[in-house]
């Protein structure tokens, strides 16, 4: 089977320029973000250029491609207005996405603010329901978080509870983080095949859509999030390949959101794909 790998790109020069950029790189899955990620309006990208993407994407077999949610988005705030913008915001990104196939959305569920953890959960599961029926097909994607400050999803338990609130459960999934979980306290470099048994018993793996894979500057369960460089931080390296040949992972998008350039994400797929093969 092979390696689904790609690393995240700028949108500045348009949508099949990424897809170009991703070829030169040896990658055939990217991740992007529609707007600057601190937040602004997003530059609608012309017809051709989508479809330039998607030829690229069905030429060159490439996986789903993810876009990203803007740091500055939270589904859970409670200030109301930050809340509206970012349900305005996420409906106007998904609804984007649409045009390009089994593309997926993925977003932070954000951060309680002192609101507690069931309140941060259920307000996360509004914003979704709120949101999902302004596209037609686009799946968003819940990510795991390290669990610093009053982050939600620091646990599979807490992923499991918003999307049992969500009521168009087929739209929605995860992507799970490695420095992410490592941080929130999953050993995932060690024990790979343990944490999928736990995400499976708690949310399934059905819902497993995309893998962030990144080191972490920090020691397990340090609920911090800093990333890596592959082979550089707490996860070791034959741990991180374990990880991407699993065959529950391998299949999805692999995206590397490490501290990188270009080069520097060229030369990590190169490295990953020499060690699993999968050249």
């Amino acid at each position: 089977m092979k390696l689904n790998l790609g690393c995240h790109l700028s949108v500045s020069g348009g949508y099949t320029k990424m897809g170009e950029t991703a070829l030169s790189i040896g990658a055939n899955t990217f991740q992007f973000f529609t707007r600057n990620p601190r937040g602004g309006s997003v530059k609608i990208p012309s017809d051709s250029d989508v479809s330039g993407l998607i030829k690229i994407m069905q030429e060159n077999d490439f996986a789903p491609i993810i876009a990203h949610a803007p740091y500055t988005f939270n589904p859970c705030a409670a200030d109301e207005g930050i809340r509206d913008y970012t349900k305005r915001t996420m409906a106007e990104d998904m609804k984007l996405l649409d045009k390009i196939p089994n593309a997926l959305y993925n977003f932070h569920p954000g951060a309680h603010v002192g609101q507690g953890s069931d309140v941060g959960i259920a307000k996360t599961a509004d914003t979704l329901n709120s949101i999902l029926d302004k596209s037609e097909k686009t799946i968003a994607l819940i990510e795991t978080m390290a669990g610093k400050g009053t982050e939600i999803g620091k646990t599979f338990e807490e992923i499991a509870s918003i999307i049992e609130k969500t009521e168009n459960k087929a739209r929605v999934g995860v992507c799970l983080d490695t420095c992410h979980v490592h941080d929130g306290g999953y050993d995932i470099s060690s024990n790979i095949d343990t944490v999928l048994d736990a995400f499976d018993k708690t949310i399934g793996l059905n819902k497993l859509k995309a893998i962030h894979l990144n080191d972490s500057k920090n020691p397990l369960g340090a609920h911090k999030d800093r990333h890596e460089k592959i082979g550089e931080g707490n996860l070791p390296l034959d741990g991180i390949v374990k990880i991407i040949t699993n065959p529950t992972i391998c299949k999805l998008p692999i995206v590397l959101e490490t501290p990188n350039d270009l080069d520097g994400y060229a030369r990590e797929i190169t490295l990953l794909k020499s060690l699993t093969g999968k050249m």
